[in-house]
């Protein structure tokens, strides 16, 4: 495995082909301070390096070992541990949720019609995050001091502080349409972690991420040492002003922290039938039903599918799957090409822009291109 620093590749059986130059000129117009990129290929990381800067007044570095808040790239994660209880026989994903609960989950337009973890995992549940960006349960600095389970249950059922009947749930029944939900992957978090009998946090952690050799990752703010932490910065019209980190309650959808050398083996395990070259975390049935893309009612037109965690867009012509993440100063990505095997991570520190974006769909193409017979 070739890890690098900004400016030196070592050992990469991939050619370089002026990616340096390339990245630099990525940085300067999409208006990003700092990036980590990493590519693995048949579950090998090729490379993993840093460009530009973790902080801009310090002028510290990004390196392959800068972490970043990967923000909704952790709802793959959550999908994957999720699959991994399947099949260890804790859960079914056509489980109704309320197995798995001890408080009840029904939509109240239509209390006849069970909620299944499938659902959650495609975002069809009907659970709606109509209340929580109203409410905005981010705690910019710190830790959320509101735990998971308290979330859900204020949140989901009637009589709770965060309940609305419109609020909380969708017109729509469960299954019949999708809507994006961070709600509904906070919930799988809590299911997850009294199907594993552990906190689904420290299951991801024993179960997945130790055996890939996983590295550098935290669920926490608090977690991420000092000389790691990564600045973000917000872009303001008098330019980029850095924040505060972000916490949030629904860690299962938004809160891992990650470098790119230490994510990459979970990248080059989801681009290759769910194993890297150290270890299986899926076996390759698992893999592909997570990556089997459907189109539910009510997708946007920028996707083209929608599977068990992963979702699918055109990439330089070409549908991956795929997942975005962001929150404020940062945004993020990982796309996958199981036809060749390999898998593309970039991580920014910056709030996600129309600048960014492009910078990222670029450099995106520009390193699966590097990819032998891509």
């Amino acid at each position: 495995m070739a890890i690098a620093a900004p400016g030196v590749l070592r050992a990469n059986p991939v050619a370089d082909t002026g990616l340096d130059a390339f990245m630099a000129d990525q940085l300067k117009t999409g208006g990003v301070p700092g990036c980590a990129i990493g590519l693995a290929v048949r579950g090998r990381t090729v490379f993993a390096r840093g460009y530009g800067f973790a902080n801009l007044a310090r002028r510290r570095p990004v390196t392959a070992d800068s972490m970043f808040h990967i923000a909704s790239v952790t709802k793959t994660v959550t999908a994957t541990a999720i699959m991994r209880l399947a099949e260890l026989g804790r859960l079914a994903i056509d489980d109704a949720v309320e197995r798995h609960l001890d408080f009840p989950v029904r939509n109240p337009a239509h209390p006849d019609v069970p909620i299944t973890i499938r659902h959650l995992l495609m975002h069809t549940s009907s659970i709606s995050d109509d209340t929580y960006y109203k409410v905005d349960f981010r705690t910019p600095g710190r830790d959320s001091p509101l735990a998971l389970g308290t979330l859900m249950k204020t949140y989901l059922v009637k009589g709770g502080g965060y309940y609305a009947a419109v609020g909380s749930y969708s017109s729509l029944p469960p299954g019949q349409g999708w809507a994006y939900s961070n709600i509904g992957y906070g919930l799988l978090g809590l299911i997850g972690s009294n199907a594993a009998g552990i906190d689904l946090r420290r299951f991801v952690d024993s179960h997945i991420f130790a055996p890939l050799s996983v590295r550098d990752t935290s669920w926490t703010v608090a977690g991420v040492p000092r000389r790691q932490a990564v600045t973000p910065y917000d872009m303001t019209d008098a330019g980029l002003v850095p924040t505060l980190p972000i916490g949030s309650p629904d860690w299962a959808g938004s809160m891992l922290r990650a470098s790119i050398a230490g994510f990459m083996p979970y990248v080059a395990a989801s681009a290759n039938g769910g194993a890297s070259d150290r270890a299986r975390m899926l076996a390759p049935t698992g893999e592909a039903a997570m990556l089997e893309m459907a189109k539910p009612t009510g997708l946007p037109d920028w996707f083209d599918g929608q599977g068990l965690g992963w979702q699918a867009a055109k990439l330089g012509g070409v549908v991956r799957p795929n997942h975005w993440g962001g929150d404020p100063g940062v945004f993020t990505a990982v796309y996958l090409d199981p036809t060749t095997r390999s898998g593309v991570a970039i991580f920014t520190n910056t709030t996600v822009t129309d600048k960014a974006k492009a910078m990222v769909r670029a450099v995106a193409e520009r390193v699966f291109g590097m990819v032998p017979g891509s």
